[in-house]
């Protein structure tokens, strides 16, 4: 076996929504090639680490990678090559030395991300293992519960729901294939009624269909009836929320325009609280703004009995974000989006800091996605429990889900 990096190439691919994103592949001496793309986020946090974009109009209208993809190949190849390519934390670190920002903005998150990610692949292939197994050796095991991307409204979707993301999960199920199973059935339920009521079928950046229902309450209701005629209950299938709240957040106030309310902080709490009493709902994400601390708090303390709240914006996959999060105590669980931080190595010891702490780890898509499925090996690697990759429709999300049934049944493990 020969680890030694001799060669790394990058180019412009195009993601699922038609924008440019990078694909790096990092080639060794004995010829492995290791290959990971990135993905990119419509609704993103104010502290998450930066894509590197050209912002020259002519070309994509500002949104080409040609200038990270260039750092790739002027300061990240010669940085990186002869390195031994397991050595994942060097490997890192020297990138973010050498980019000497917090943002990564210098050489672009995107940039310094792919590399990361490919590097890990390529070591995992010279070592002839699967990714989950190089990842997380022999204690990575653990199947997650998918969290299925149903009905998208928000940026997700151009319709009048505020909520972004209205998930079901299938906490009955006892293996993947079965979640999948019966998230398949409950969308096909789903496509029926939403048609047995006159709106479109069409779907939104996460294959959710996005229909122009009257209210929040409506979509919930619609999704707990078609649960019930795929022929389960609503023990053996949640619903869970991403609020989206830094979307919502303008002058102190949420604005639900769909709803036709404004609420602050403590009526946002109250209208979460009344759906968590009302509707079988075991997971809200981004409840509140990512700067709404105050709020978040009085959250935490008056909804984590009863359910999972996960901050998205809140954290975005940083570590001492977390950890100020956890001192303070904010929120009981974290999504974990890899292009948030910028590496496989600070990913990771998020991960680790969440779960140090007791609180929930969620691995996540985002809307701008790729065919590549590293997060589905990410989560079995560090045992999450759970993973969001989007609907039951569009390649790039089912390509996660088809990854996960390969593992389960190279594993033959159920959770």
């Amino acid at each position: 076996m020969n680890f030694q990096i001799k060669d790394i190439k990058a180019r412009q691919i195009i993601d699922s929504r038609g924008i440019p994103t990078i694909e790096t592949d990092v080639i060794l001496e004995s010829g492995t090639i290791g290959r990971a793309s990135v993905p990119s986020g419509a609704s993103t946090g104010k502290f998450e680490a930066i894509e590197l974009r050209d912002n020259n109009n002519a070309y994509y209208f500002g949104k080409s990678v040609k200038k990270a993809i260039e750092n790739i190949e002027k300061v990240i190849k010669p940085l990186l090559r002869g390195e031994k390519v397991y050595n994942q934390r060097e490997i890192d670190i020297r990138m973010l030395e050498k980019d000497g920002t917090k943002t990564k903005s210098k050489l672009g998150a995107n940039a310094i991300l792919s590399v990361s990610l490919a590097c890990a692949r390529a070591a995992a292939k010279e070592n002839k293992l699967p990714l989950y197994k190089y990842l997380g050796g022999m204690f990575g095991l653990t199947m997650p519960i998918p969290m299925m991307n149903i009905i998208n409204g928000g940026a997700h979707a151009n319709n009048n729901l505020d909520f972004q993301e209205f998930m079901i999960q299938p906490v009955g199920a006892c293996s993947i294939s079965e979640s999948i199973k019966m998230g398949a059935e409950v969308f096909y339920e789903l496509k029926k009624l939403i048609n047995s009521m006159g709106c479109a079928t069409a779907v939104g950046d996460e294959g959710g269909f996005s229909p122009n229902f009257k209210s929040n309450n409506q979509a919930i209701e619609t999704i707990i009836k078609a649960i019930e005629n795929a022929g389960y209950t609503t023990e053996e299938i949640k619903i869970c929320l991403d609020i989206a709240g830094s979307e919502l957040y303008r002058n102190n106030k949420y604005n639900l325009r769909g709803e036709g309310i404004e609420l602050n902080s403590r009526e946002m709490i109250e209208y979460l609280k009344l759906l968590v009493n009302n509707y079988p709902i075991n997971s809200i994400e981004d409840g509140l703004s990512e700067e709404d601390y105050t709020g978040w708090e009085m959250l935490t303390k008056e909804l984590s009995s009863k359910c999972q709240l996960v901050g998205d914006d809140l954290f975005v996959t940083n570590f001492e974000r977390l950890e100020v999060g956890i001192n303070n105590h904010r929120a009981n669980a974290i999504l974990i989006k890899p292009n948030q931080t910028g590496t496989l190595t600070e990913t990771i010891n998020t991960v680790l800091m969440a779960q140090k702490n007791n609180y929930g780890v969620i691995i996540s898509h985002r809307s701008g996605e790729t065919e590549d499925t590293f997060i589905s090996d990410l989560a079995v690697s560090v045992n999450a429990g759970q993973i969001k990759t989007g609907s039951i429709s569009r390649g790039e999300r089912t390509a996660k889900y088809n990854r996960l049934l390969r593992i389960e049944e190279d594993l033959k493990w159920q959770f």
